[in-house]
């Protein structure tokens, strides 16, 4: 109890539910409305890591899902913001150019790491992690993202007297699933007939990776690597011309408009149970308090239905097991209050802070 009360205020006001391995913070205030966030772990390590950085002037949000270990992940929660926001200031504010400066410059301290820790950590050389960030300033939104954790708006529209919500995807998923993204791998590999294979009904790349973006996954893009009589001795020998995954983020500016109600960011464990278009209409129809909770919940009883169980059951399995029957999965809520300055003026009033997620949920360790 004692040792709990020496982690950061954010963690010790973090909520605990039913289910031993969800952890969620019910609504916070940002900038221009509120914020929630949850997360729940299913492997016996989290791989999913997820900020939220609030001042008066601006908020970013930060969802990293890794793979392969949490090291990537981790490493990218710790030093994107810093990068963001040391950019940002030199060049006069946000831009394009800043935030894949930011990515770049991730991705090569990154793999530094590697490199120098290659000698007694060879599997590190195949940890990597997806990368999904917005950011809201002068109300302008940004989003970028590398793999396939996903952005969603929900906007408002009216139809006749009545109004409804429309889900609007602000994100591009890297993920070789999509024919499209399959044509763009083997348009830069139109030499390699095996860049992207099928393996078991599932698309990879090389028959490995089904992300063709992200932070890490150093053994395919750099050739060297796979050549070193350490990486061959720790798997199995990956012959490559040329890098086969990019660090390149998509990014997507945006104006936001008084239509815009709210911003849903993600990792890939919610879109696997749920649409665009369920996730937005339960944001909808439901209290903000807890909302980012209540997607979770919603993800989790459709993978039980999908194993014919009930979530109660699943709640009762523990980490490592537990991946069997979902993914970790993250999700952040960002109500967008235009009208409303009463959330903006009471967050004006205190100081900029963070907010991210236990580093893992079944230890709340830090």
């Amino acid at each position: 109890m004692l040792r709990s009360c020496y982690r950061p205020l954010e963690r010790c006001l973090g909520l605990w539910s039913g289910d031993g391995l969800l952890w969620h913070k019910d609504l916070k205030p940002h900038a221009s409305g509120d914020f929630s966030i949850a997360v729940v772990q299913a492997n016996s390590t989290l791989e999913d890591q997820s900020q939220v950085f609030t001042s008066p002037s601006t908020t970013y949000v930060g969802v990293y899902d890794g793979h392969g270990g949490p090291e990537a992940s981790r490493f990218v929660s710790q030093h994107l913001f810093p990068y963001l926001h040391r950019f940002s200031s030199e060049h006069g504010g946000l831009s394009s150019e800043v935030i894949k400066k930011a990515f770049s410059a991730i991705e090569e301290d990154f793999v530094h790491l590697v490199k120098r820790s290659f000698p007694v950590r060879p599997k590190i050389a195949s940890v990597g992690s997806c990368c999904l960030v917005g950011m809201i300033s002068d109300g302008v939104l940004y989003v970028a993202n590398l793999g396939d954790s996903r952005a969603v708006l929900g906007c408002r529209v009216s139809v006749g007297h009545t109004s409804r919500v429309v889900a609007q995807r602000l994100s591009t998923d890297h993920n070789v699933a999509s024919e499209e993204v399959r044509k763009e791998v083997e348009a830069l590999h139109p030499d390699d007939s095996a860049i992207v294979v099928n393996c078991r009904g599932v698309w990879r790349i090389k028959g490995i990776i089904q992300v063709s973006r992200s932070i890490g996954d150093v053994y395919l893009k750099k050739p060297e690597l796979n050549r070193d009589p350490i990486f061959q001795q720790f798997g199995n020998p990956l012959y490559l011309r040329r890098p086969v995954l990019t660090a390149e983020p998509s990014i997507l500016k945006r104006k936001l408009k008084p239509e815009d109600l709210f911003l849903i960011f993600a990792s890939d464990g919610l879109w696997e149970h749920l649409s665009d278009e369920a996730a937005i209409e339960i944001v909808f129809k439901n209290p903000r308090s807890g909302i980012a909770k209540r997607l979770v919940g919603a993800a989790l009883q459709e993978a039980a239905k999908k194993r014919e169980m009930r979530y109660k059951d699943i709640k009762k399995i523990e980490r490592g097991v537990r991946r069997h029957f979902h993914d970790d999965i993250t999700v952040v809520v960002i109500y967008l209050d235009h009208q409303n300055s009463s959330a903006s003026g009471r967050f004006k009033r205190s100081a900029a802070g963070y907010t991210t997620a236990p580093v893992d949920i079944f230890s709340n360790s830090d």
